[in-house]
C-alpha cells in the first residue's frame, strides 16, 4: 500500500520519524553519561536534544495519521497501526513531561529522566511494530517494489 502523503515519491512520515527517534533516543545517552561522568553539560545537551525531539515528532504525527487512515479496515495491518501510533502516542508523553520536569540551565531529576527511560523502552516497542508494518505489511510500499524498480522520481505522484 502506498503512502498517502509523499515527497520526491517517498512517504512522508518514515522520512520525518527518524529525527525524533533518534533524537529522543540520544536525549536519553546523554542522561546516562551524565549519571556516569556528572558531567552537566551532559545534561544541557540532553535537555535541548529532547526539545528538538519533541518537535520533530510533532510534525511526524500529521503524516502518520494520515498514512493510518489509508490502511485498510479489519486487517492486521490496521491494528498493529493503532498500536504503533497510541504507543507513540504515550512515547510523546513520556517524554514531555520528563522534559517539563527539566530546565534548561539545571541538572535533571533522577524522575526526570526516568520518564525518558520509560520513553525509550516504549519507543523500541513501537519502532518494532512501525517496521512490521513497513517490513512485513507493505504500508507505505508501491505494489511494484523490486530490486529492479525504477526511481521514485519517475513514478507518478498523486
Amino acid at each position: 500500500m502506498k503512502a498517502k502523503a509523499l515527497f520526491l515519491g517517498h512517504p512522508i512520515h518514515q522520512m520525518l520519524i527518524v529525527f525524533p527517534l533518534g533524537l529522543l533516543g540520544t536525549a536519553v545517552i546523554f542522561d546516562v553519561i551524565y549519571l556516569v561522568t556528572e558531567l552537566s553539560t551532559m545534561a544541557i545537551v540532553s535537555y535541548w536534544m529532547l526539545t528538538a525531539g519533541l518537535v520533530g515528532a510533532m510534525f511526524a504525527i500529521p503524516f502518520g495519521m494520515m498514512d493510518y487512515s489509508k490502511i485498510p479496515p479489519d486487517t492486521r495491518a490496521k491494528r498493529i497501526g493503532l498500536m504503533h501510533g497510541v504507543g507513540n502516542a504515550v512515547v510523546s508523553v513520556l517524554f514531555i513531561v520528563s522534559w517539563y520536569l527539566r530546565e534548561a540551565d539545571t541538572l535533571p531529576t533522577a524522575t526526570a529522566m526516568a520518564w525518558s527511560f520509560a520513553g525509550v523502552a516504549l519507543a523500541l516497542v513501537t519502532a518494532w511494530w512501525g517496521g512490521e508494518l513497513v517490513s512485513r505489511l507493505g504500508i507505505g510500499v508501491y505494489s511494484d517494489a523490486s530490486p529492479n524498480a525504477g526511481s521514485s522520481l519517475d513514478v507518478p505522484r498523486d
